[in-house]
This record gives C-alpha cells, sequence and structure tokens, in this order.
C-alpha cells in the first residue's frame, strides 16, 4: 500500500524519542477509553445510566471515555467493570520482546480452590 503523506510525517515524528514515548502513552489512554466506551454501549446503557450505577457523574463517565484523559484510578476501573459484569486486568509488558521474564507457573486464579492432585 503506498505511503500517504501523514504516514511519512508520522514516520519522521516518530524518530524523537519524546514524541514517540508521548504517542504510545496515548495509545494507551484511547485503548481505555475506546474499552470502556465500547463495553457500555454493548450493554445498552447511555453515559448517564452508567453514571448512575457508578454513583459518579455523566460528566466523569465522558472523562472516562476520552482518549485524552489520563487519570484512570485502578479503583474507578474496578467500579465499571463490576457495573458492566467484567474484571480488569493489568499487563505489564517489556519494552523489548527479548527483554521478556519467563515465569514457570500458570497464571493464578484468585479466589479459586486448588484442584486436588491424585495419586
Amino acid at each position: 500500500m503506498k505511503k500517504t503523506n501523514f504516514d511519512r510525517h508520522l514516520e519522521e515524528q516518530l524518530r524523537d524519542p519524546d514524541f514517540a514515548e508521548r504517542f504510545k502513552r496515548a495509545g494507551e489512554a484511547w485503548d481505555i477509553a475506546l474499552q470502556i466506551a465500547a463495553l457500555r454501549q454493548e450493554a445498552g446503557l447511555s453515559q448517564k445510566e452508567l453514571a448512575k450505577l457508578l454513583k459518579t457523574s455523566q460528566q466523569q463517565v465522558s472523562r472516562l471515555e476520552s482518549p485524552d484523559y489520563e487519570g484512570h484510578s485502578l479503583s474507578m476501573l474496578r467500579r465499571v467493570a463490576e457495573a458492566l459484569h467484567m474484571h480488569v486486568r493489568v499487563v505489564f509488558e517489556p519494552e523489548n520482546k527479548r527483554d521478556a521474564m519467563h515465569v514457570a507457573e500458570r497464571s493464578a486464579v484468585y479466589g479459586a480452590k486448588p484442584a486436588k492432585v491424585r495419586r
């Protein structure tokens, strides 16, 4: 596919480490905002209805769904998840794939009883 002027401009801007970091952070905020908005809509709720469930204002829900907003607290994300019958999962990823740590055990399911071992 042919590159547009915007594509070439963005590639040039991404060579600047400060811009690249800001661009990455904006993408993370955008992902959170889009997920909240999509899950709310999938649940058939308006911002006002979700706000009522969260005991907050419609303006706060609007902020949570804004790609420019970076003030998401874990406690608020948990409240949103609970209201939408979801759960929050935070994943830390290495900046470089080659720096990845490998964990020998599977991810734990909190609150689940361990399986009995048969002998």
